[in-house]
């Protein structure tokens, strides 16, 4: 048995209890982490509130996770017992979501999910990126946003948004980076390479006089940002539904693949981890961390330390060793 976070039914997150839930067994395709970290992301909050989805009960939420393997199915080959690896283990779009979700001391995952965790990136660090990366890089790729062209962020402190105004300027090679925060937030998100900060609590859209090639929002509110866009500009909004009909919604894609293609950026230190200095909240916290997620005030990720279970994790490896899958 392990220790888990766990809600049985919708509603808040008083729903949420910590509890013994058993450790799952890795399939032949999947790798089971003992969880170092793990990060929230709105979909947590969201599945749990929303009575409408398809969800077999109990329900360990997160998707975002940095962790040790302990074990492996037998039709893996890339990781070893002992491998530091981080991912989304949740591939939406695929059909039903995994019940043992990543608030749990152990967890398991398709081995293409995930990829080698950078040598100077914390677990927490690690823990922050998959989603907010992976969710990033698809507006890009749906804009088909090419070197040298200009490009507005709409929440340019978010998790997304953090890592949105990075890869623009260090990845894909934008010629100018203007993103939009609050004003106690316009420091941090210049730091992260952005050319112009918009406080939006000062400044309203119709006032700036630029235009930009892409318009990449990451609040929803695309409705009103579009009106920076060039006459040709394309305008991407990351939430469902758009508030703009005209502009093209961007999900993600969960492939491992896609952190290893990050990975020269993460190495040099250009493409930065945003936690959330109010964190990383302790496992007993994960209540209070959903709290504070759901204030929407939140500067990059929300992450968990998750306790280890060093025992334990070492009873399973010595089992894996001997043939456990």
């Amino acid at each position: 048995m392990q220790k888990a976070w766990f809600y049985e039914e919708h509603g808040p997150k008083e729903v949420l209890k910590l509890g013994e839930l058993p450790i799952p067994t890795p399939r032949a395709n999947q790798l089971l982490i003992h969880v170092y970290a793990a990060a929230l992301n709105p979909i947590d909050f969201k599945l749990r509130q929303n009575r409408l989805s398809s969800l077999d009960f109990p329900v360990v939420p997160g998707c975002d996770v940095a962790g040790v393997v302990i074990a492996k199915g037998e039709e893996t080959w890339k990781f070893q017992a002992g491998d530091e690896v981080y991912g989304n283990i949740q591939k939406f779009g695929s059909g039903k979501l995994k019940q043992i979700g990543t608030l749990a001391e152990f967890t398991v995952v398709e081995e293409n999910l995930v990829a080698e965790k950078p040598g100077n990136l914390s677990f927490e660090e690690a823990a922050s990126l998959p989603v907010a990366a992976q969710t990033a890089v698809e507006g890009f790729r749906t804009a088909d946003f090419k070197k040298g062209q200009s490009v507005f962020i709409v929440g340019g402190a978010g998790g997304v948004g953090s890592l949105a105004v990075q890869l623009a300027k260090y990845f894909y090679g934008a010629s100018f980076v203007t993103a939009t925060t609050s004003t106690g937030k316009v420091e941090m998100v210049k730091k992260l390479g952005a050319d112009k900060v918009v406080d939006y609590t000062k400044t309203a859209y119709g006032e700036i006089e630029e235009k930009y090639d892409l318009v990449y929002d990451t609040v929803g509110d695309s409705r009103n940002s579009c009106v920076v866009a060039k006459e040709d500009g394309l305008v991407i909004d990351i939430t469902w539904p758009p508030s703009n009909p005209k502009a093209l919604h961007s999900s993600l894609t969960v492939s491992g693949e896609i952190l290893e293609n990050l990975r020269p950026c993460l190495d040099s230190g250009k493409l930065k981890a945003v936690v959330d200095p109010a964190g990383p909240f302790d496992f007993n916290n994960v209540v209070q961390a959903f709290g504070y997620l759901e204030t929407g005030r939140a500067r990059g990720k929300v992450v968990i330390s998750s306790f280890s279970s060093l025992h334990l994790a070492t009873a399973i490896t010595c089992n894996a060793n001997n043939g456990f899958h």
